[in-house]
């Protein structure tokens, strides 16, 4: 599949910048949000804010900002579904391609010691929902959740002339399901204490 559209919206941003590098010079539209989007900038790119392409701002304090149907039709379509592909023609949605997401970090802020409200508010909801969107979706949709794939992603997209194998999006998408059961297993094991 080759990679036209990325959202990019992480935590960590360690590596990151030899990624969306590469994406740029693919010619990639990146949609964004918040401090990844200030970071890609300060790298030389221009990403889109979200709200922008969904025509809908962030609000309650960041805690609306990816869950919208132009970001998840956009992630979920199946491509040679012609009625999914009538739907987005209907409600303006574009493909999305890749999501590069790492999760908000609730198991550092939680072992770092902190209030209940804070681990509250460290709990990622539309990260953990766009990313199984991806993984459910590998068939068209590259998912990257873990800095460490970022080479891999690079060469796979070099070896391919901007797009990926099959083959990287299906090791993906299985490390989606990995990493959010063991974040969903924190979360409960948090609260379970209280």
């Amino acid at each position: 599949m080759k990679i036209r559209r990325a959202v990019i919206s992480v935590s960590n941003k360690d590596g990151l910048s030899d990624l969306a590098s590469l994406l740029g010079k693919y010619g990639v539209e990146i949609l964004s949000t918040g401090g990844t989007k200030k970071y890609l900038e300060g790298i030389g790119l221009n990403p889109m804010e979200v709200g922008a392409y969904t025509g809908f701002p962030e609000i309650m304090d960041g805690r609306v900002k990816t869950l919208h149907p132009k970001v998840h039709g956009g992630i979920l379509n199946i491509r040679d579904n012609e009625e999914h592909q009538r739907a987005m023609e209907t409600h303006g949605i574009r493909h999305i391609d890749m999501i590069v997401v790492n999760l908000y970090p609730f198991i550092e802020v939680i072992s770092r010691g902190c209030t209940f409200d804070d681990a509250i508010e460290n709990i990622d909801i539309g990260g953990p929902s766009m990313i199984r969107a991806a993984a459910k979706n590998f068939k068209y949709v590259t998912v990257v959740v873990d800095p460490q794939d970022y080479g891999k992603v690079i060469d796979d997209m070099n070896a391919n002339e901007g797009a990926t194998s099959e083959k990287l999006r299906f090791y993906l998408a299985k490390k989606v399901f990995f990493i959010t059961s063991g974040y969903d297993r924190a979360i409960y094991d948090y609260l379970s204490k209280i």
